[in-house]
């Protein structure tokens, strides 16, 4: 049974005035730092996903859509709605992308897409507005993750991230209060994207951050075109908390609005996987890094987690599954990481998804469901490592790696960017992504945020 969410008929006005207003350019030096970090990570998995099997299937999908705006990694120009879709799906299809764990949202795919596309439209847009719109549209799509506690059946990153993206894009824009509700109305009239590809394991899901992506520019389009949108959209009979998720608290959703910035709470992932599976891979990972562990030492390893992640990356292992099942698939990943001593991007293929000791490793693995009354929490989690002379190694996880409380280290980050830069279309040496990384750091400094984007393009 559900319970209907509590009415607040200014829900969307309050949206509108922060998305539009001064306090997103007040934001504090934290956060500016925090946008700043996520930024360069996200267009680090840009240029991963630009090389990925999926992607080139996108860019030919869309190969008629000529135009002049640049792609992340690739050498195609493309129109700006298909280089907002092609910039979206090549952030998301690895897996790689940031997350606000409490929101089960990946906050920075759609926006950051929508607004790679919409700032080549502009003559010139100075870092720090750039960075304040992403700051707007992380918030706003966190926030609709944060104000739920029903499981996914819509898949949140494109839900939340559609509307989180059109408010950034309104913004950009300079749009007016009355237009930016009729692009939100306009942009939940679009809203997709399902579970179904996630059970599934397909690349659909990377699919529908990239039509998002595209969606928050029309909605923005339309709006500016003259044509209005519904504005009760969050509480209406068939608004977002009632049809896409199935309640919601309005008040939480507004809490601190403007008082604190959802970017600050973003989680990083140091793996290319699910991130429900970052907590049990961290802990496997270091101790085989500690020689605690190895594949010829390994008896038995139980995950007690919450119901969801379980329910993201509980599933079996297949001989025929696809790399976005692969990815999702935690006895796989334990196999695999036991085999490799890393995950690494460019292993999710079909001879790695046949190899026996992968398999007998899966085996092995015991994922049981603890007492987390959260139906959103991806913590606290405690993996239990048993050896084959009856050890045993215990060890709670009351944060994923890369989350707020335990965050990667700048150096961290910098591998990561430089793993990705390797594994572009046009792949970049560790001493060529290090200048990208520190333009991208440097961000709230240009006068021409584009100027600093451009080194991301194959020369």
């Amino acid at each position: 049974m559900t319970t209907a969410p509590e009415i607040h008929e200014n829900a969307i006005d309050a949206l509108v005035q922060f998305a539009l207003g001064p306090t997103p350019a007040a934001a504090p030096s934290h956060t500016i730092e925090s946008a700043k970090a996520f930024l360069v990570d996200t267009l680090g998995c840009a240029l991963a996903g630009s090389a990925a099997e999926t992607n080139a299937s996108m860019v030919n999908a869309f190969a008629g859509d000529h135009g002049p705006y640049r792609i992340p990694g690739r050498p195609e120009t493309a129109t700006r709605d298909t280089a907002a879709v092609l910039t979206a799906h090549a952030i998301h299809c690895l897996e790689w992308d940031a997350v606000h764990e409490p929101a089960v949202v990946h906050a920075m795919s759609v926006t950051t897409g929508a607004l790679w596309a919409e700032v080549q439209s502009h003559e010139c847009i100075s870092g720090g507005t750039f960075l304040e719109c992403l700051i707007v549209g992380v918030d706003i799509a966190s926030r609709l993750g944060v104000a739920t506690n029903s499981p996914l059946r819509f898949f949140r990153p494109a839900t939340a991230g559609l509307i989180g993206a059109t408010a950034a894009i309104a913004r950009m824009r300079d749009l007016g209060e009355s237009e930016t509700k009729d692009a939100l109305g306009l942009a939940y009239s679009q809203v997709q994207g399902t579970m179904q590809a996630h059970v599934e394991g397909t690349p659909a899901l990377a699919v529908q951050v990239a039509l998002s992506a595209r969606a928050a520019l029309n909605a923005c389009d339309m709006a500016s075109a003259g044509l209005s949108g519904p504005h009760d959209i969050f509480t209406g009979p068939f608004g977002y908390f009632s049809l896409i998720e199935e309640t919601g608290d309005i008040g939480m959703m507004l809490d601190g609005l403007g008082d604190r910035f959802a970017i600050d709470d973003l989680s990083i992932k140091p793996y290319p996987t699910g991130r429900a599976s970052h907590g049990v891979l961290s802990v496997l990972l270091k101790n085989i890094t500690e020689g605690t562990v190895s594949s010829e030492t390994l008896a038995g390893l139980t995950a007690s987690v919450p119901p969801l992640v379980h329910r993201l990356v509980g599933r079996p292992l297949k001989p025929d599954m696809s790399p976005a099942y692969a990815r999702l698939c935690l006895p796989f990943l334990v196999g695999l990481a036991l085999q490799d001593g890393k995950i690494d991007p460019r292993e999710f293929r079909a001879a790695r998804f046949l190899d026996p000791a992968i398999h007998a490793t899966a085996q092995k693995v015991d994922i049981t469901i603890d007492e987390n009354p959260d139906k959103n929490a991806l913590s606290p989690q405690k993996v239990e490592i048993q050896g084959q002379k009856g050890d045993k190694i215990t060890i709670n996880v009351p944060a994923v790696l890369g989350a707020p409380d335990n965050p990667l280290s700048d150096q961290d980050l910098l591998a990561k960017f430089q793993l990705a830069a390797s594994i572009a279309f046009a792949p970049l040496s560790p001493e060529q992504a290090r200048p990208i990384f520190a333009a991208i750091r440097s961000l709230d400094i240009a006068k021409n945020c584009f100027d600093n984007f451009r080194l991301l393009f194959p020369h």
